[in-house]
């Protein structure tokens, strides 16, 4: 029986031509490979399956082969190449630096480094996964990495390249691998299933490579475990089931019923769903990208970012026609919230059906939020004013007589007192006196008993200016603050404000007519006093009609307003304390020559 090899191993590109997706990379190695140009030291980094280390061994074999190609390539057939595709090649020397990362192992590697090659040119040395070497391992790399002997080429290769040393990046010539692109796995996948006689459905392979997202490698072994699983033939039905992904024809359904406000049909179809095995997260980031594949399919500038099925292509343009930019969007929002929410829900399918319901009303929530702004922008509309042709006030009352009035004690147009702006439109031979259309209208309701808006606003406006005008400034005294300040502990009293005797303890300043001081022996009471300052400054400042009255607490050590603790007596102050009370103690102790222990 033939042992099985895996694909990604199998189909390992051999020469710069058939790797695929790094056109830029293998160009400039072929290139410098025949001009005679190469680097001491290589750095390969970018995602993972992409080909760095299978660049890495092709530019080792084809540096050292015997007959190299005019276009850079290796020949394949000299001894050299043969040695080198059967693994016996004693000039490539490969290191992964996830297992050996030591200071220990760096120094044995530049030991070999100073014994040259017995057949070729170079002796190449592969470091994959160079980020996982310790700093002191970079640190003993550094000198050999900067002047090797002129046989000897480093290739460090790396999957995260901000883990390297800024000193090692400086000493490489730097190559960044970009991730396959979807087109490029499809044709691969494609070209392998006919060398392997695979019967495959092109939208099985595009589920494929849209898996892969980028992974050469992953995307093979895939392609295997399908295969296997299916004996042979790959269908877009099977690879969906063994990939675990929700056809996107369900998605449709679901869209439909979001458009015809179908709730009950959205949730039977989350039930079969959720019968075939599907998590709601799964479901949520899968209908969610699937809005996403339907925003941009409504412009055709970014039409080409949507990667599905070329199948569905046409049904995706199709369906984005019938909705709404303002509605996918607001959908994106709620998938979202629900998707990060999703895992500290504890009823998981409530929490989905939630989102679902939300999504079905949200066209009918969208609509009524539209007619609000619609109605809003109408109320808030300009009033439009009627200019009016001036008229002379000796012409108005000759022209309109009205019993029992004095026509000289009518009053011209100009009095007025406030007029709206006006924009004259005619003139008149003596003199514009413009009359505004809504003032007339005020006017006659007035006289009716009713008032207009405009002039209700006018008149709060006038009898609020008066009535300030009407209250005179008062200003402070030491007496009427004192006063006042007792007031306002008088109401945090009754409202059992712990800040009471903080405002008791505190004296009172008066700075000028307009500022004072609040003196308190502490920090603790001027915490107290300020976190009343909005309550208190407001009720002087109404008490007093003064809006510019203010004040600021200042902390003054002083032992009359500080609170007097009484400390224990010690040893010492309790004798003498006895003494002075009773002399008798004290010439019992002079006599018997006692001394006190205190």
């Amino acid at each position: 029986m033939e042992q099985f090899i895996v694909s990604a191993r199998k189909y390992r590109p051999q020469n710069f031509s058939t790797v695929v997706g790094q056109a830029h990379i293998t160009t400039t190695l072929k290139n410098a490979i025949r001009n005679q140009q190469l680097a001491h030291a290589f750095l390969f980094c970018g995602p993972r399956g992409v080909g760095k280390t299978t660049c890495a061994r092709i530019l080792a074999k084809t540096i050292n082969c015997e007959h190299p190609t005019p276009e850079g390539e290796a020949c394949n057939t000299c001894q050299s190449c043969v040695s080198f595709n059967e693994g016996s090649s004693l000039n490539i020397h490969e290191l992964d630096a996830a297992s050996n990362n030591s200071v220990d192992d760096i120094r044995s590697l530049v030991e070999q480094v100073r014994f040259a090659p017995q057949a070729g040119k170079y002796k190449v040395y592969i470091v994959d996964e160079v980020h996982m070497l310790s700093t002191s391992a970079f640190n003993a790399f550094l000198k050999t990495l900067e002047e090797p002997p002129p046989y000897a080429i480093f290739i460090l290769a790396t999957t995260e390249k901000h883990k390297i040393l800024p000193t090692i990046l400086s000493r490489c010539q730097i190559f960044d691998f970009k991730r396959i692109t979807t087109q490029d796995t499809v044709d691969h996948l494609a070209e392998i299933c006919q060398k392997e006689e695979i019967k495959a459905e092109l939208p099985a392979l595009q589920v494929i490579a849209q898996k892969s997202e980028g992974c050469m490698r992953d995307s093979l072994s895939i392609l295997d475990k399908i295969v296997s699983f299916t004996n042979g033939e790959l269908t877009y039905k099977n690879t969906l089931e063994h990939l675990n992904i929700l056809d996107a024809d369900y998605y449709f359904k679901l869209m439909d019923c979001m458009l015809k406000q179908d709730l009950s049909g959205a949730l039977l179809l989350f039930e079969n769903i959720n019968r075939k095995g599907f998590e709601g997260d799964l479901v949520l980031n899968g209908f969610a990208e699937f809005i996403r594949n339907l925003l941009l399919s409504k412009d055709e500038k970014v039409a080409s970012l949507v990667e599905v099925v070329e199948s569905f292509r046409q049904r995706y343009q199709q369906m984005s026609a019938t909705c709404s930019t303002g509605y996918l969007v607001s959908a994106l929002n709620i998938l979202a919230e629900a998707e990060i929410n999703f895992k500290s829900a504890r009823n998981k399918r409530l929490h989905v059906e939630l989102a679902l319901i939300k999504l079905c009303y949200l066209q009918q929530a969208l609509s009524v939020v539209a007619d609000a702004d619609k109605k809003k922008q109408t109320d808030l509309r300009p009033l439009n004013f009627r200019v009016i042709q001036p008229v002379r006030a000796a012409d108005t009352v000759s022209s309109n007589p009205v019993e029992g009035i004095d026509p000289a004690q009518i009053k011209p147009a100009q009095t007025i007192q406030q007029p709206p702006v006006i924009q004259p439109v005619t003139k008149a031979a003596s003199g514009p006196k413009l009359i505004i259309e809504d003032q007339l209208i005020a006017e006659k309701k007035t006289a009716s008993g009713k008032l207009g808006s405009l002039q209700k606003l006018r008149q709060q406006i006038s009898s609020t200016t008066q009535n300030n005008k009407e209250r005179s400034v008062i200003f402070i005294t030491a007496e009427l603050l004192q006063a006042a300040w007792q007031e306002f502990i008088e109401q945090l009293k009754v409202n059992r404000n712990p800040a009471v005797q903080s405002f008791e303890l505190a004296e009172l300043r008066v700075v000028n007519e307009e500022q004072f001081t609040v003196i308190t022996p502490n920090n603790l009471q001027q915490k107290f006093i300020d976190g009343e300052r909005i309550a208190l400054t407001d009720y002087l400042q109404q008490r007093f009609h003064n809006r510019r009255l203010s004040y600021q607490v200042v902390v003054e050590q002083r032992e009359d307003l500080s609170i007097k603790i009484e400390a224990p007596l010690n040893s010492r102050e309790r004798f003498q304390q006895l003494a002075e009370q009773f002399p008798l103690i004290k010439d019992l102790k002079d006599r018997l020559k006692l001394e006190l222990d205190y």
